[in-house]
């Protein structure tokens, strides 16, 4: 089985609960859950899959302690790793940025020869535009506690039936 880690950035407390939640369905891999705002580069290195969860700001910003991170990151080889993204946003009220933050993390990670899995299709959310979708689907996971937040747990259940038999392939 590959060491998973799931690393998230919140502000508000949205992504640490899906985070949790992540780690509650997939606990028979014994994840680390960190807070970016305390993770060094040993955190991506040490796991073979990484669940990077992030909120987005403003006017499709990433959450600022990703902002902040990212930089340590870029001279780390992340060759070989996999990648599931997840990512928080409101699409009522921001629907032209939905989940943007986890289209930065996306365009970050694509970059440093990972292998990113887990796109869900677009059907079922409402938005207006999203840099998280790429060819026609969104990069990760994307997760709405304002506006639909009765459908995250579900959303995170069926999502992770698609990832778990990676998880179980031999590093």
């Amino acid at each position: 089985m590959k060491k998973v880690a799931i690393i998230y950035g919140s502000d508000t407390g949205n992504t640490k609960e899906a985070a949790q939640l992540i780690a509650a369905q997939l606990q028979e891999f014994s994840p680390v859950v960190k807070d970016i705002s305390g993770c060094s580069a040993e955190d991506f290195t040490a796991a073979g899959h990484l669940f990077l969860g992030t909120s987005t700001w403003g006017f499709g910003d990433l959450q600022d302690d990703w902002a902040d991170f990212l930089p340590r990151l870029k001279s780390v080889d992340l060759t070989g790793k996999t990648i599931s993204l997840f990512g928080l946003g409101d699409s009522v009220s921001y629907p032209d940025t939905f989940v943007d933050g986890m289209g930065e993390l996306y365009a970050f990670f694509s970059g440093k020869g990972c292998e990113i899995t887990g796109t869900v299709p677009l059907s079922g959310y409402n938005f207006e535009a999203s840099r998280a979708v790429k060819n026609g689907e969104f990069v990760g996971l994307p997760l709405d506690a304002d506006s639909e937040g009765h459908l995250t747990e579900e959303r995170i259940k069926n999502w992770l039936d698609l990832i778990k038999p990676l998880l179980q392939e031999r590093v």
